[in-house]
């Protein structure tokens, strides 16, 4: 058995079917076939239950995926640090970020992370899809009442919605003041277009939810920022998109006694356990969770160090 045989398990493994394996080895379906094969005649046991989507490790394959990818993980780790030497920090960061939080809070930030590390090449997608972590994404920011279990997550902090409406708005149809005249209101939200959007509200302990029927809705934050001070409606939208015009006066605040959610409560930072994490992606990692108000930056030049756990 040798480095070469057990990156093919790993990378069977984590494709989960033969044909992305050999897709992502740059080898044919046949080759990796063959080759799984061979390690099996090697070591005496089956290592991976094959069928014609997917592929499963038995005990012994499993076994032996957990030290073939620490084995990856440290090779990965010396060829970035012979390759680093006497250079700037350098490297990809893919990083999946909400449609709305990262272009009204996490763009700045993003652009300064930049700034400070002009070696790294950073990859951002603004999206709310839900199958976020895949081989091009090393680093995932998302809402979501709970993480899976399949992933390390670190909290970014609570995740607070409001209702609101523009003054102009106000002036001619009053704010809502219960959960049923919301309901009966002109909603302006994100959503999933023909579908009802369940709206869960807090006080306390006790949990109401209310099904609504948004007439304005959009993926793109500011756009929906847009229809609120137009008084198309009552806006539920997550507090920091009408932050400023909360401030000024121009935006006003309804059922403030209540905790509003409607995706979710929690905003996570959130990465595979087992991929490999150069000092680029770490950099990156400590970098926005400070922004978040979870730590100092990391300093240009230093070595950034991830914490264990969630």
């Amino acid at each position: 058995m040798d480095l070469q045989s057990l990156t093919l398990l790993v990378e069977i493994i984590d494709s989960g079917n033969l044909s992305q394996a050999a897709r992502k080895l740059k080898m044919t379906r046949a080759n990796v076939s063959y080759h799984l094969t061979q390690l099996e005649k090697s070591v005496g046991v089956q290592l991976i239950r094959r069928s014609t989507r997917r592929v499963e490790p038995t005990e012994v394959g499993l076994r032996l995926y957990e030290h073939g990818l620490a084995i990856r993980n440290e090779v990965l780790a010396a060829r970035e640090t012979v390759t680093s030497l006497g250079q700037g920090l350098l490297g990809r960061v893919g990083i999946s970020v909400p449609s709305g939080y990262g272009q009204m809070v996490m763009s700045d930030w993003l652009i300064e992370f930049k700034r400070l590390y002009p070696g790294i090449v950073l990859d951002v997608l603004f999206e709310n899809r839900a199958d976020h972590l895949r081989d091009e994404v090393d680093i995932v920011i998302r809402v979501i009442p709970e993480p899976p279990l399949t992933v390390i997550a670190r909290s970014l902090g609570p995740m607070r919605y409001v209702a609101c409406a523009s003054r102009a708005y106000v002036a001619e149809h009053g704010l809502p003041a219960t959960l049923y005249e919301l309901r009966n209101s002109p909603v302006i939200t994100a959503g999933v277009i023909g579908h009802q959007l369940r709206l869960s509200a807090y006080q306390g302990k006790e949990r109401q939810e209310v099904l609504l029927e948004p007439t304005l809705i959009s993926e793109h934050f500011p756009f929906l920022r847009q229809g609120i001070l137009a008084g198309l409606g009552v806006g539920l939208v997550p507090d920091y998109v009408v932050q400023a015009e909360v401030a000024s006066g121009e935006v006003l605040l309804a059922l403030q006694e209540y905790r509003l959610s409607i995706f979710g409560s929690h905003m996570y930072l959130m990465y595979l356990p087992g991929r490999h994490q150069t000092r680029a992606v770490r950099t990156c990692i400590d970098f926005l969770m400070a922004k978040a108000g979870h730590g100092a930056p990391p300093a240009p030049g230093t070595r950034a160090l991830l914490p264990q756990g969630k």
